[in-house]
């Protein structure tokens, strides 16, 4: 388990960024405060500090319109220094679907995210297997489990170079992939054209997640799968062990 850098001696408090455009804030919110039972607050494009929270998510939506592409806008949001030297600290920060596209804009996550190679938005329950759960965010699955998460996206296809794939690959910093059914990282498995598969990345230093499936939609059964929920109880229990 990479260890990171968090506020001791109390439970951890999330924040949830909210730019113009952001859809998936409150669901956030709810998974935390009303599932996990957590402290958190909203925090807004413009403000320029994150003192006081120990794990930052940036929410799914469509910061700013997509203008230009998705996340080039919300990267120049003066809150995105806050967020930078908030992991340079050793902080967490999840960016779950446009916060992903945000984070790779922002080269706080190496590569990017394009169109889906069917040019079509994509809506639906998703397999995904663990490729690593030995981090903050995956540490209550298993490895090589298989979850079941949905997608909301049109520009979801992570790409990045051949010398960046190696190191991903090399580091273990490949947290999900998308399957097929029988949980195989194929071409029948793949909705966006990712290339090898990639629904999930995290830094060199483990601390900063970027993931397209949205796990917040799929943290209670009511919605038709729970297995999101260990993304957050999976935080939560990494803290804990900290605050020791």
């Amino acid at each position: 388990m990479i260890g990171v850098t968090i506020n001791t001696g109390r439970n951890p408090r999330f924040a949830v960024l909210r730019f113009p455009g952001s859809n998936c804030d409150q669901d956030a919110y709810h998974v935390v405060k009303d599932v996990i039972g957590r402290e958190v607050e909203y925090v807004w494009h413009q403000d320029t500090s994150l003192k006081g929270f120990d794990v930052i998510i940036l929410p799914g939506g469509f910061s700013y319109g997509d203008y230009l592409r998705t996340g080039a806008v919300a990267r120049f949001a003066p809150i995105m220094e806050a967020v930078r030297k908030h992991a340079d600290q050793g902080g967490l920060v999840i960016g779950i679907c446009n916060g992903f596209q945000v984070l790779c804009e922002a080269h706080l996550l190496p590569g990017a995210l394009i169109r889906n190679s069917g040019c079509k938005f994509l809506c639906k329950y998703v397999p995904l297997r663990v490729e690593n759960n030995e981090t903050p965010f995956t540490s209550r699955y298993t490895q090589g489990q298989t979850i079941h998460i949905p997608i909301a996206h049109g520009e979801g296809r992570y790409v990045c170079d051949e010398t960046t794939l190696q190191s991903l690959e090399n580091n273990k910093q490949i947290l999900f992939r998308y399957t097929d059914s029988d949980g195989n990282a194929n071409e029948a498995g793949n909705p966006n054209g990712s290339i090898v598969n990639i629904a999930g990345i995290a830094n060199s230093t483990f601390n900063i997640m970027g993931m397209m499936p949205h796990p917040e939609r799929a943290s209670e059964k009511i919605l038709g799968s729970a297995d999101g929920r260990e993304v957050f109880e999976s935080i939560v229990c990494s803290a804990e062990r900290i605050f020791k």
